[in-house]
């Protein structure tokens, strides 16, 4: 599978783990950096890696900073992209499962390795459920279409 990762300085080493993980796996990995822990802002990477898995160069994405929590609504800040914030595998398995998640977020100040190559794990091999999901999937692409109203 192709994966971009990217990251913020918070999150270098856990990025750098996860691309050999990755690599070993038999994954093509895009490393779009950053590349020393200088610090960063972490939009600029999300917004890269937004990129990536919007144009179809990459089948999915993985978004680290401190806390997950910022570099995810960067991602999502791209309706063509569906980043889901996790920090256990049920999470991540619900996530492609029910959202069809093309992008993960961890923490790495939240995360241990262990868990966050658990979690990767699970969202690159869960495939997503479709049916009665995918309504939902659809409205989550084209917000604009939906308007103010439930």
């Amino acid at each position: 599978m192709r994966v971009a990762i990217a990251s913020d300085h918070a999150a270098l080493d856990m990025k750098a783990t996860l691309v050999d993980w990755l690599q070993e796996a038999g994954h093509e990995v895009s490393d779009l950096g950053p590349m020393t822990a200088d610090s960063v802002d972490y939009p600029d990477f999300g917004y890269k890696l937004a990129d990536e898995v919007a144009s179809g160069r990459v089948e999915r994405g993985v978004a680290l900073c401190g806390s997950g929590i910022g570099i995810s609504m960067a991602v999502n800040r791209n309706p063509a992209c569906r980043c889901a914030l996790v920090s256990e595998g049920l999470s991540a398995k619900l996530a492609r499962e029910h959202n069809d998640a093309n992008v993960i977020a961890m923490g790495a100040r939240l995360v241990g390795i262990e868990i966050a190559k658990d979690c990767l794990d699970i969202f690159l091999n869960t495939p997503f459920g479709g049916d009665r999901h995918q309504r939902r999937v659809d409205k989550l692409s084209a917000p604009q279409a939906q308007g103010a109203s439930a």
